[in-house]
C-alpha cells in the first residue's frame, strides 16, 4: 500500500494482515538503524530485500525513493489519497500518543514525538501530490501488480469487507509508503 494515510494506512495493513494472515512489515521498524541514524539508499533496498524476501507479506510505509523494489516482489499495490490538511491533522494527533513499538536501539519521549510529529505538517502540505509521483513510479516499474487507489474511508471499508484470504491475492498488497 503506498500513499499519505496518517492512522488510515496503518488501520487497513493490520485489517488485510489479520484477513489474509500474510506477516505485516511496518517499514519504519525497519528503516531505522540505532540512535535514529538513516541508512544509505544502498543500505535501505538491501535491508527491504531482506525483510521482503518472504513468499507473502503487507509491508506499511511509503518510501516512495525506494517504491521499485517492493515493487518488483508485489502483486498489489495498494495507494491511500488522503487530502493533505487531513493527513497533517492525523500526524499532529498521532504525537500525542506514543508508538507501540519503536525501531530497535531507539528511544522516543513524548515531547519527542510530538515535536516531530508537529514537524511533518509543513512536508505534509508540500509533498501533496507525492500520490502522483508514486503512481508514476507504479506504472513505470509495476505493470504487473494491481493497483487499488482509495479516496475515502467508505472505499477502503468496502475493500476490506470484500477482501477473502482465499479470493485474495497469492501474495498480499505490499506498500510503498512513507
Amino acid at each position: 500500500m503506498t500513499g499519505q494515510a496518517g492512522a488510515g494506512k496503518s488501520t487497513l495493513s493490520h485489517a488485510l494482515a489479520a484477513k489474509s494472515g500474510f506477516p505485516l512489515i511496518h517499514l519504519d521498524l525497519e528503516f531505522w538503524k540505532p540512535g535514529w541514524v538513516e541508512p544509505s539508499e544502498a543500505e535501505w533496498r538491501e535491508k527491504q530485500r531482506r525483510v521482503l524476501a518472504g513468499d507473502a507479506w503487507i509491508a506499511d510505509g511509503n518510501y516512495t525513493e525506494t517504491l521499485d523494489p517492493r515493487l518488483e516482489r508485489a502483486d498489489t499495490v495498494v495507494v491511500l489519497v488522503t487530502p493533505w490538511w487531513r493527513c497533517a491533522g492525523r500526524a499532529f494527533l498521532r504525537g500525542f500518543r506514543m508508538p507501540g513499538r519503536l525501531p530497535e536501539g531507539c528511544t522516543y519521549s513524548a515531547w519527542q514525538r510530538l515535536r516531530d510529529e508537529w514537524r511533518l505538517i509543513p512536508s505534509i502540505w508540500r509533498d501533496r501530490r507525492a500520490n502522483d509521483r508514486e503512481l508514476a513510479i507504479i506504472a513505470q516499474h509495476g505493470h504487473h501488480v494491481t493497483r487499488h487507489v482509495f479516496k475515502s474511508k467508505r472505499a477502503i471499508r468496502e475493500f476490506l469487507d470484500g477482501f477473502d484470504a482465499g479470493d485474495g491475492p497469492a501474495r498480499p498488497p505490499s506498500c510503498g509508503c512513507r
